[in-house]
């Protein structure tokens, strides 16, 4: 498979409240969810506090190294939103005020017979260069610069502007999966899946125990791009399950005949 059909990404998510655990994640699943519907890998995501440097290392690292980055958090009104000074730092270049995000925000706070603050205005403020990310439902913009999508931390916002910029990016061959149901706990499949999945380096197979009844199982879920190589896999499966099965039957079997 040509590597061409590969496309990357990474979310870095900011904030203390979530390493903390004040606030529960709800921005990462949905990310993942989205991007995979549109053949996109996400293959890493990290979480870091309010730290200018922190952050701005941290997408260094991811940027280098992925086709995207996906940000959430850290662009609102208060003095530790500081997402957008991290990123101007990672870049290299000034974080302002942005000429057209401050007629947004002017504009909306007007309407709504409010003062616009020099708190509020923060939230104009972006890297040079950067241009803006809609925003339907608070009207404040996020921001892309270079590979770079920083979007609001509020899981609403966020999801609105994923929805933006899904349709921009570009995509890869999606990801096929099939999930086979076992009757048998890991430690009784694992070196048999294991041979399978060696004699199959095309495809991804992945393990998920389960314990119901007080009985262990496992959901086995082959993943490939090509349906030919999903399949054939899956084939191995079903076949590995029907012979632990058979084994069974037979080591049974014996036992009641002694």
């Amino acid at each position: 498979m040509s590597n061409e059909t590969l496309v990357t990404a990474a979310m870095l998510a900011i904030g203390d409240e979530l390493l903390s655990g004040r606030t529960t994640d709800k921005n990462i699943g949905h990310l993942a969810d989205m991007l995979l519907l549109s053949g996109i890998d996400l293959k890493e995501v990290r979480i870091v506090a309010d730290d200018e440097e922190a952050i701005a290392d941290a997408l260094n690292a991811l940027r280098s190294k992925y086709d995207y980055v996906f940000t959430s958090g850290g662009i609102g009104p208060t003095h530790d939103d500081i997402t957008a000074d991290a990123v101007s730092k990672a870049f290299g270049v000034p974080c302002e005020h942005d000429a057209a995000a401050m007629t947004l925000l002017g504009d909306m706070y007007k309407r709504r017979e409010m003062e616009f603050t020099e708190a509020r205005q923060r939230m104009a403020r972006m890297p040079r260069g950067a241009a803006h990310i809609a925003n339907p439902v608070s009207t404040a913009p996020g921001f892309v610069i270079g590979n770079v999508y920083v979007m609001a931390g509020v899981p609403q916002v966020f999801q609105a502007m994923v929805d933006n910029v899904l349709p921009t990016l570009r995509t890869g061959t999606r990801m096929l999966s099939l999930a086979i149901a076992s009757p048998y706990a890991e430690g009784e499949i694992g070196m048999p899946l294991a041979a399978i999945q060696k004699a199959h380096p095309e495809t991804s197979i992945g393990s998920y125990p389960r314990y119901i009844g007080q009985k262990f199982s496992t959901e086995i879920v082959v993943r490939g791009r090509a349906q030919a190589a999903v399949d054939a896999a899956g084939a191995e499966v079903h076949a590995m399950i029907e012979g632990i099965r058979k084994a069974r039957e037979i080591s049974e079997n014996h036992s009641a005949e002694a």
